[in-house]
């Protein structure tokens, strides 16, 4: 039997972003985006053939294109240089990582903020830029106490904590205990998005039922290689990016498989995976939990 996730593909932000591109494109705009709109390569790659294209710096926007701000956000001297040199831009940032950049940048001078999350993602640098004080970046309960204890930090300034909207669940439930127990001054804001949550939690279950998962998306998602973590911690876990892939596994030992999907795979995608699974594997039922199964076994 296979069974799909009911949260797996686009969340919120990543499908606003973008059904937000292809209207501009559909209304006959010139368009680019800064850094690939998402971390899934056949879909950037059906963008650039309709004329998309993608720039690493926003100086680079060409004559008469409209600049796409992906949803991890950028940092604020990128949004401020737009600005002020009258580029043409349209900010997909994803709701919820707005808020985290209210958040910090409400702040006074003297805040240390705490962000839980990888310390390289195009959100944590954007979240930094916006900090007023001292900002600190960690990806484990044990970093964070590290840098805690090193710095002494919340002895006497003020200090808060927020987290990458695709932070590890499971990983945040430790720093909230910790900080909670030792750091009472500690303003704890829960930042990591619902969606992603609920994606994490329904992997966990599912991995929990399923002999095997497959995890869909880009290697290079983070909210994609956080699913592959927690299903791994309870099943055997492959993690693809196109039905290709599943020519290289044998899934005829498993009896029941688990499929989940990052935040960054479009429903095309997980169509053909499941219907790659169902027709190598006859004998399983594609169990149906969602409208894309639906379609899939129609």
């Amino acid at each position: 039997m296979i069974k799909l996730a009911k949260t797996a593909g686009f969340c919120f932000g990543v499908d606003r972003a973008v059904n937000l591109v292809y209207e501009l494109v559909e209304r006959g705009e010139k368009v680019c985006t800064l850094g690939p709109i998402i971390h899934n390569s056949q879909l950037v790659a059906d963008l650039e053939s309709k004329g998309v294209k993608i720039i690493d710096n926003i100086s680079d926007c060409p004559d008469g294109y409209t600049v796409v701000i992906r949803t991890h956000g950028v940092e604020k001297n990128i949004i401020d240089t737009a600005d002020k040199d009258g580029v043409k831009y349209i900010n997909a940032t994803c709701p919820f990582v707005l808020k985290i950049h209210k958040i910090v940048s409400q702040q006074d001078d003297d805040t240390v903020t705490l962000i839980a999350g990888d310390e390289k993602h195009p959100e944590v640098m954007g979240i930094r830029s916006y900090c007023r004080g001292e900002s600190y970046v960690f990806n484990t309960a044990e970093k964070m106490e590290k840098i805690l204890n090193e710095r002494k930090l919340g002895e006497k300034q003020s200090l808060i904590c927020v987290a990458q909207t695709t932070f590890s669940l499971k990983e945040w439930k430790k720093c909230e205990k910790i900080l909670k127990k030792l750091y009472t001054n500690c303003r704890i804001y829960s930042t990591i998005c619902n969606a992603t949550a609920d994606r994490q939690q329904e992997a966990s279950s599912l991995s929990r039922e399923a002999d095997a998962m497959i995890v869909i998306g880009g290697r290079h998602s983070s909210n994609t290689c956080k699913l592959r973590d927690v299903c791994s911690a309870n099943s055997d876990t492959f993690l693809i990016e196109t039905a290709e892939e599943l020519r290289d596994i044998d899934l005829s030992p498993y009896k029941v498989i688990g499929v989940t999907a990052g935040a960054s795979t479009p429903s095309v995608i997980i169509k053909e995976v499941l219907k790659t699974m169902s027709e190598e594997n006859i004998e399983k039922e594609v169990e149906t939990t969602s409208a894309v199964t639906e379609e899939v076994v129609e």
